[in-house]
């Protein structure tokens, strides 16, 4: 079953990450630091590999035995937002992860209990989604997404390029009919 965002949120999207980025004194085709753009937000990042000592069976449990498991939570004290994530999985997905985050705070989601009183994660798929696709915009703006196509990289080498993974990389470029729109552009062209 398809997304359905709130009306106007797409839009709402690419003008933050535009936004962001201007104060990040970033262009749209440079690759996003998460930990730059969370230190831009005053939200702090811990790593999962630094609860070695305090918990253990997270930290081995998440950090080898079942690494997709937990990709990253925020925590709340108060109003101060605090980002735990792994930190044992690939470096495109981590920075997926924190971006997903902090995409909660600059759309102002309301802090929510982890688990719900029948003992289940407690999930809102609405707010989920808008954070993934905020994410998503943020380290693969649409104007990235066409430049992208129209270097005709490799999904590889422009995945390492914008610090994503294939995976985000491919979705972003689905997403925004990147590649659709290069190449009906270069049919116009030649037709001229």
């Amino acid at each position: 079953m398809a997304t359905q965002y709130r009306r106007g949120f797409k839009t709402e999207a690419n003008d933050i990450a535009r936004e962001v980025r201007a104060e990040l004194g970033i262009r749209t085709v440079d690759r996003l630091d998460p930990h730059q753009l969370a230190a831009h937000l005053a939200i702090p990042i811990i790593p999962l590999s630094d609860f070695e000592a305090d918990a253990p069976l997270a930290h081995t449990q998440f950090g080898s035995k079942e690494t997709f498991a937990f990709s990253a939570v925020t925590v709340f004290y108060g109003s101060q937002r605090t980002v735990v994530h792994n930190d044992f999985q690939p470096l495109g997905r981590q920075a997926n992860n924190i971006t997903h985050e902090a995409s909660h705070g600059l759309l102002h989601h309301p802090p929510t209990p982890a688990i719900d009183d029948r003992g289940c994660r407690n999930w809102r798929k609405d707010i989920e989604d808008e954070a993934a696709w905020l994410a998503g915009v943020l380290l693969i703006p649409e104007e990235t997404a066409l430049y992208i196509a129209r270097q005709q990289w490799p999904m590889e080498q422009a995945a390492e390029r914008f610090g994503v993974s294939v995976d985000l990389l491919r979705w972003r470029l689905n997403k925004t009919g990147a590649y659709n729109r290069v190449n009906r552009g270069r049919g116009f062209a030649k037709r001229l």
